[in-house]
């Protein structure tokens, strides 16, 4: 994708979504940071329902840790591999204790060395906690990248370095939102809603216009996101 269309590409997005936010549902940086463990192979929804029952009883590391495995388990056990993601939120929730006062770190190194915090969920909460432009990449930001050609790449650390290249920088600060949103609502994985897509005329992909084609009239009628997203 050349310059001028990756400008438009973003600027279209930005239209689109002018107020990108977390789904994920958190007032403070320790909640996020819990959050985004939780969902890793769960949807935002999911983790949401738990959560709305932790949060009130436990929300900090102090409260977490004193829960334990046994006690943080029935509040999560909807969640997709919940048993392990329990050890993990109680094991960094007292790492945080001991080795950074109870607060959430704020450099990518520090985050990465907490149970259960890879480098797309360092990049999550740097963002969104912390207001750093960094790119996120998940299955939808992955898919989005390669298949509009916006920055292909063979894997998510790949796609990510491409992005931070290639994004303009008035929009790096939401980038990794407007792509999430933009895979999660229209450039679905199996059927993209190519017909519905505010980023049409700038899209690489090569079958866009033959699936617009073929859309219904329901789909046409979906309703685009409302700048709601991780």
């Amino acid at each position: 994708m050349t310059p001028a269309k990756t400008e438009e590409f973003f600027r279209l997005l930005a239209r689109a979504m002018p107020d990108p936010k977390s789904e994920l549902e958190h007032t403070t940086p320790f909640e996020l940071l819990v959050a985004v463990v939780l969902s890793a192979q769960a949807t935002d929804k999911g983790v949401n329902i738990a959560t709305r029952k932790l949060f009130p009883v436990a929300n900090t590391p102090e409260k977490i840790a004193a829960l334990g495995v046994e006690g943080l388990e029935p509040y999560i056990k909807t969640i997709g591999l919940y048993r392990g993601k329990a050890k993990n939120v109680i094991a960094l929730s007292k790492i945080l204790l001991e080795k950074h006062g109870g607060q959430v770190p704020k450099t990518r190194e520090a985050l990465e060395e907490l149970p259960g915090v890879g480098r797309k969920t360092a990049n999550v909460v740097l963002n969104v906690a912390y207001g750093e432009s960094t790119m996120a990449v998940d299955t939808h930001v992955f898919r989005v990248a390669n298949r509009t050609g916006l920055a292909p790449g063979r894997n998510p650390l790949e796609v990510e370095l491409k992005l931070l290249e290639v994004t303009p920088p008035k929009y790096l600060r939401n980038a990794h939102h407007y792509l999430i949103l933009h895979g999660r609502y229209t450039c679905l994985a199996k059927k993209p809603l190519c017909a519905k897509c505010p980023v049409f005329d700038p899209c690489g992909f090569k079958d866009k216009k033959k699936i617009a084609k073929e859309e219904t009239p329901e789909k046409r009628k979906a309703k685009l996101p409302k700048g709601r997203d991780v």
